[in-house]
């Protein structure tokens, strides 16, 4: 008798079979499901806000874009330092970083401004900066030579400094031996005020303190904090030289691949997290001073207006390649 079974079948028999199979290994037939694994790194330590609000975002990335991104964070220099990191960029060894703008300056040096003392009054000013044309410009003439993008740009803490004998002065900084980083903006104060500068690395600048290799340092609050200096130091002096910041940057590479509805959730959430960082770090900030009297140590006021001045004059814009006119711009942000 012949067989009443369609020739389409056996056919029919396989494509289930082969569909499956292919669903027993967890592989989707649909692209827009797949995922896309980047790098999220920066040199700050798991229990700070850098840290905790990546970690944060990374994870409200993942969600805002239906899992289609799993953003892995890096602490603590797991994947090199600050310069390796803004070079990995390009390199495609990492995806996505948090960097100071004195790193970006390297690049398109007029966004280094920023760092440039008291260019700021206070967090406040460096808020109201993030959201005004000169901000948008600056960033634009990074990402334009660059190439890559800064999303967002947080508060860091206001860099203050810390000593083993009284400061109240510009001129009391005169010959102490100071660790400062070796960034040109970090170094216009003290060296307008001549302090004896040291690049000590910072992993050492704890050690330093307390052998007397050098007897100041200046940082944030919050890292004086983190870091114990206050251990080793007995003045805090509130020179408020720089009001610090970092920008959340993505690498080219990867903002070219992103579809404009997920540029937009990036932007979003760094944005976001940003907003998180600078509320909590000005809170800290606001209890340290009483925590550091409690502690015993000397906490000073000065006059700023003192500093500044000293600076203005010693410090010109255009050695560091910043124009005195974006300075005035940003000194005029309310």
């Amino acid at each position: 008798m012949p067989s009443t079974a369609s020739p389409r079948a056996p056919l029919r028999r396989h494509l289930v079979a082969a569909g499956l199979a292919l669903a027993a290994l967890g592989v989707s037939g649909l692209p827009a499901q797949a995922q896309t694994k980047l790098k999220w790194a920066h040199v700050y330590e798991t229990s700070e806000p850098f840290h905790t609000q990546s970690v944060w975002a990374a994870e409200e990335i993942r969600k805002r874009t239906g899992g289609r991104y799993q953003i892995d964070v890096y602490p603590a220099s797991q994947l090199g330092k600050e310069n390796d990191l803004n070079q990995g960029l390009t390199l495609g060894t990492v995806d996505m970083i948090i960097s100071g703008s004195s790193f970006a300056a390297k690049t398109f040096p007029p966004i280094g401004v920023t760092y440039y003392p008291y260019i700021f009054r206070d967090p406040q000013h460096l808020i109201a900066y993030t959201k005004s044309d000169i901000y948008r410009e600056l960033v634009k003439g990074y990402d334009d030579k660059s190439g890559n993008r800064i999303l967002a740009t947080s508060y860091y803490g206001t860099r203050q400094t810390t000593s083993n004998r009284p400061i109240a002065k510009c001129d009391d900084l005169k010959g102490v031996k100071m660790r400062v980083p070796d960034v040109p903006a970090y170094l216009a104060m003290p060296r307008a005020c001549g302090a004896n500068t040291s690049p000590i690395a910072f992993a050492e600048v704890y050690l330093a303190l307390q052998n007397g290799t050098v007897e100041a340092q200046e940082n944030p609050l919050t890292t004086i904090e983190a870091k114990k200096f206050f251990e080793v130091q007995k003045h805090i002096v509130l020179t408020g030289h720089i009001v610090d910041h970092l920008n959340t940057v993505v690498s080219g590479a990867l903002w070219k691949k992103l579809s404009e509805a997920d540029r937009k959730v990036f932007s979003d959430v760094a944005q976001e997290a940003a907003e998180r960082i600078g509320k909590e770090v000005i809170a800290r900030e606001n209890e340290l001073v009483g925590v550091f009297r409690q502690k015993g140590l000397t906490v000073t006021e000065v006059d700023k207006a003192d500093f500044r001045a000293r600076v203005l004059k010693a410090v010109p814009f255009e050695q560091y390649g910043y124009r005195k006119a974006d300075w005035e711009r940003v000194q005029a942000v309310k």
